[in-house]
């Protein structure tokens, strides 16, 4: 039976639809390919996007760009500049030339690609040859496309351009010349390529998890589906439950029930990485309303200085900041100017501006409130930041607090006492989630043996399991214990052997593999080693020395980018993944020990199996680390 992925009862959901033209092109491989050739649309192949990937694992590799482009509607045209250097130009019927993209570099670079770093076992100059890398004009003529084509193809590419670079126009499709667009079909060798090398590529092209869920409705219990579709006679809620009971489900199944009744809503969190996978599980449960309501996303400091500026009382702010302005304005390097910054930011940013910004959201103009205000993460939160936000809040709005205490990584839920809470305008108890349907059972028995172990007795909540759970979740989970100078190495092996893979489902996406770090420079170190590795594994990444680029890279974090993930322990909270290496480093103060829980939590199970791999170099976690199902004690004794 042939492979397609996605499989076409999904492709009315993909997020990028896709064309008429590209509709053909499957219809064509599909009708026309043997059945041992597989078709990948749209893969994620770290960070390149071509429209079709097809693999025959003993004979070779074909990668397509597909453009409807019509010939006719406009001149198109090749301009050398210096040195060589060419570019495709468009002219339509106006005159006004603009310069378009260049398919045929395109398939070069993904050809390339594939065989220096996706691919990279294919033997030299014939494991090229074994890779097809063709352009498809459903609409054009193909001597036409050829034409343009002759201007980027080298010397010796021209005379045998037809068996590795092949043009594809309508009528080739009209006709069925498979062998036209797949010149592999003709060799007489199959020599060039072999199932353990596709199995490389593989990893690379299977569709990642996370693109898969983008796809679905968000799947609530009946408490979930109560709590998202209902609101408190006074509007206050907040909810409590331990890591994976569905808090953020609920939170953006709200968000998007109001956002479709027209409502303004604005979700709070603590960190910005956050937002992309909020927005991303709103966008699920949208319905679709013609006359929508705004959705906002802000983490809460810069909400404070929103309001400030734009309520009157700019000046106060920027004399409160001044302090931090002075020390960020030095030009100091990243340690210097953190270790200025470390002593003075708590009372400033805990106390000084949230006391203005409650001042000026009080006055703010009603445009600039909202219908609802959710928080996420709402542990990190200190009693006087939800009272600023309240004066955002519209006339009868409602509010919505999520938390989980057991993940206090800054030591903010001891804040929260009842008295707290009533000023806050709560009224009765929590609504609680207790079951927590995101672990694989295994992980959820050692998770409740962490918090009882590690966390404090007043803050943890312990995950429970599902009633009807069955157990049949395929999970690995592996604890390496080393010493500290042994981390970088012991991680990146960890990514590499995450990369090989293969669950009960069939292939594995190496997109799904997440690296969490408890330090930003064993972080970096991981991720430049993986830069230099031969394959060249690029990821998407939040390291960095300094705090703006940090920041920067963090609005720049998402599941949805096709590339191996890798960020803090803080910065992932509240995310999941169903592939994890984890990096515990020696310092496990109490906050730590509630990052490393929250981390250790992000694992998610799925019927393809979840993977685990823990390297630790904190002495006191050893103990536990024995009790994992594979145990690995890889640090150097001295006698």
């Amino acid at each position: 039976m042939r492979r397609i992925e996605p499989p076409r009862h999904e492709h009315n959901h993909l997020r990028q639809p896709m064309t008429a033209g590209e509709k053909m092109v499957l219809d064509f491989f599909d009708k026309l390919l043997p059945p041992e050739w597989e078709i990948y649309i749209q893969p994620h192949l770290n960070g390149l996007r071509p429209d079709f990937v097809i693999l025959n694992p003993d004979m070779g590799i074909g990668i397509y760009e597909v453009k409807d482009w019509n010939l006719d509607a406009m001149r198109y045209e090749v301009r050398e500049y210096h040195k060589g250097y060419k570019e495709l130009w468009a002219t339509p019927r106006d005159g006004r030339s603009f310069k378009v993209e260049n398919p045929f570099d395109k398939i070069r670079r993904y050809k390339e690609a594939i065989f220096n770093v996706y691919c990279p076992r294919l033997q030299q100059k014939a494991g090229f040859g074994a890779i097809n890398a063709g352009l498809i004009f459903p609409m054009a003529v193909a001597d036409r496309v050829r034409e343009l084509q002759s201007h980027f193809l080298k010397d010796n590419e021209k005379e045998r351009r037809a068996e590795f670079w092949p043009i594809v126009g309508r009528e080739e499709l009209a006709r069925g010349l498979v062998d036209t667009a797949v010149p592999l079909l003709k060799r007489e060798s199959k020599g060039y390529m072999r199932p353990e090398l596709a199995g490389d590529l593989r990893g690379w092209l299977v569709e990642p998890d996370f693109a898969r869920e983008q796809r679905r409705p968000l799947k609530l219990d009946r408490a979930q589906r109560n709590l998202a579709e209902t609101r408190t006679k006074d509007g206050y809620r907040r909810i409590r439950g331990p890591a994976g009971s569905g808090k953020s489900l609920v939170l953006a199944a709200r968000a998007a029930k109001l956002i479709d009744e027209g409502k303004d809503v604005l979700i709070v969190t603590y960190n910005m990485t956050l937002w992309h996978y909020l927005r991303d599980l709103v966008v699920r449960e949208r319905k679709g309303a013609a006359n929508p309501g705004r959705l906002t996303f802000t983490h809460f400091h810069e909400w404070c200085g929103n309001v400030c500026w734009n309520s009157g009382f700019a000046d106060e702010y920027v004399e409160i900041m001044r302090p931090i302005t002075k020390i960020k304005n030095q030009n100091l390097q990243p340690r210097e100017e953190a270790r200025q910054l470390r002593p003075i930011l708590p009372p400033i940013l805990n106390h000084k501006v949230p006391e203005l910004a409650l001042r000026a959201a009080a006055g703010a103009p009603e445009d600039q409130k909202y219908d609802a205000i959710l928080v996420d993460e709402g542990q990190d939160y200190l009693p006087l930041w939800w009272s600023a936000l309240r004066g955002a809040l519209r006339k009868n709005g409602e509010m919505v607090l999520v938390a989980d205490t057991s993940q206090d990584l800054y030591g903010s839920a001891s804040s929260w006492t009842e008295a707290a809470m009533t000023g806050a305008g709560f009224s009765g108890g929590w609504a609680k989630l207790d079951v927590s349907y995101r672990l694989p059972p295994e992980l959820l028995s050692l998770s409740q043996n962490f918090a009882e172990r590690f966390l404090p007795a007043e803050t943890r909540i312990v995950p429970q399991p599902e009633q009807k759970e069955l157990g049949m979740f395929l999970c690995e989970l592996k604890w390496v214990q080393c010493d500290d100078q042994e981390v970088v190495s012991n991680c990146f092996n960890a990514v590499l052997s995450m990369m090989k893979l293969t669950g009960p489902g069939g292939g594995i996406s190496n997109a799904d593999i997440t690296f969490l770090s408890s330090s930003q420079e064993i972080g970096r170190q991981v991720v430049d080693e993986l830069d230099r590795e031969p394959w060249g594994i690029s990821s998407a990444h939040t390291f960095a020395e300094s705090k703006a680029e940090q920041n920067r890279r963090k609005m720049a974090f998402f599941l949805g980018r096709p590339r191996v993930k890798a960020t803090t322990l803080h910065s992932f909270k509240g995310w999941e993944a169903r592939m994890l290496v984890l990096h515990l480093g020696h310092a496990m103060s109490r906050e730590n020990m509630a990052a490393a829980y929250a981390a250790i939590t992000r694992l998610k199970r799925d019927p393809g199996g979840s993977f685990l791999t823990v390297v630790c170099s904190a002495p006191q976690l050893s103990d536990y680390g024995k009790a994992w199902p594979m145990f690995e004690d890889r640090r150097t004794f001295f006698s």
